[in-house]
């Protein structure tokens, strides 16, 4: 380790501020300009922006021969997206989530986690495999804008406004168009100093490339989605930083591993710890966001919390194995025997409460008619 790398860690960190500033502002112009819904946007376009460096890093893993870096910086951004971004996120204001995402997304975010484990219990993603996986993130790219022209509720949040300063409708296009393009480079950039300094760090400390790629590198490409969602959630674009979210796991699944397990024709090999804990445990991350998203369609500031916590618990777990701590036994039995159950039992509960206060408003209206007979 040396001050070159932490100065690539903070550089990268700085452009990813920048970048994420300049996505959400001209994602969100865009927006109302072409008439499209801010979840669109976020599920769509903002989800792919921000998946960038995934793909980049990924491609890059694979061609220098390290398959182990390139499925762990995607199974542990999908990780990170749901527990640290969201959970972050949700601290900073409680997010606000569209009956599309629940109904339609979100079941979609977890089917192609299921395909995923699915098709990697052979330990590759080979060829078929990726073709499979691309047509499905293509399927629901085009899914969502078929809804988002039917829904509703989605038409009601699309606005578009007079021009609100001196540019032309055509002009604040333009510079709406120039500001995504160069978020998008900021976002990349960043990324890739933040990922070569960080990675460097951790190697100088021996940690194996799967925990690396888990770890370091998955919080590395995951911040351009944590800085649009902050900047997203700060600028009352809420919708964008939810369907962010749920359309990058998509897109990290879909996309960044599909198209390198297409170009490669030997595929792309999976660590057996890859499919015995952490693929499961993405899926487990995306299954939870289910009921909590449902309650209220809304995460709150506790929800948040929790999933904050969780991915702690994770990443401590992570580094204990890593390094063979003697703490490493205590923790798992506090964690599966304590925690998790206690973690379940709590969203039953609340997924319980919320449908039995579903049921009472439901039936509020016929008991006050027949009160006024």
């Amino acid at each position: 380790m040396d001050l070159l790398d932490v100065g690539r860690v903070v550089l990268g960190l700085a452009l990813l501020v920048g970048g994420g500033e300049a996505l959400v502002r001209g994602a969100s112009t865009l927006a109302t300009r072409l008439g499209i819904a801010p979840l669109i946007v976020g599920l769509v376009i903002v989800s792919a922006a921000t998946s960038a460096p995934e793909l980049s890093v990924t491609v890059g893993a694979v061609l220098a021969g390290d398959p182990s870096l390139a499925v762990g910086n995607v199974v542990g951004s999908n990780i990170a997206n749901v527990l640290l971004i969201l959970g972050i996120s949700a601290l900073v204001l409680p997010l606000i989530v569209k009956r599309q995402l629940v109904r339609f997304d979100l079941p979609v975010m977890v089917g192609i986690s299921i395909l995923f484990l699915a098709l990697v219990i052979d330990g590759e993603i080979s060829q078929l495999d990726g073709v499979i996986l691309f047509l499905a993130a293509a399927v629901h790219v085009g899914a969502s804008f078929w809804f988002s022209k039917r829904d509703p509720e989605l038409a009601a949040t699309v606005d578009v406004p007079s021009a609100p300063s001196k540019l032309s409708p055509l002009a604040q296009t333009l510079v709406a168009i120039v500001l995504v393009l160069v978020g998008i480079g900021l976002l990349v950039l960043g990324a890739q100093f933040l990922v070569t300094g960080a990675s460097n760090i951790a190697a100088s400390f021996g940690v194996s490339s799967l925990v690396i790629g888990l770890t370091v590198v998955a919080i590395g490409t995951s911040l351009p989605e944590l800085a649009t969602s902050i900047v997203a959630v700060r600028r009352g674009e809420r919708d964008i930083a939810v369907g962010n979210i749920v359309g990058s796991n998509i897109f990290n699944i879909g996309v960044v591993l599909g198209i390198p397990a297409m170009i490669f024709p030997a595929g792309i090999p999976v660590a057996p710890a890859a499919i015995a804990l952490d693929i499961p445990l993405a899926l487990a991350a995306a299954i939870a966001l289910v009921p909590i998203a449902f309650t209220g369609f809304a995460i709150a500031r506790w929800e948040g919390g929790v999933f904050l916590a969780l991915y702690v618990a994770y990443v401590a777990y992570l580094v204990l194995d890593a390094v063979g701590h003697d703490a490493l036994t205590g923790f798992t039995a506090v964690m599966v025997y304590f925690v998790l159950p206690l973690l379940a039992t709590t969203l039953v509960a609340v997924t319980a409460y919320e449908l039995g206060l579903r049921r009472g408003r439901r039936a509020s209206p016929t008991d006050s008619s027949s009160a006024s007979r």
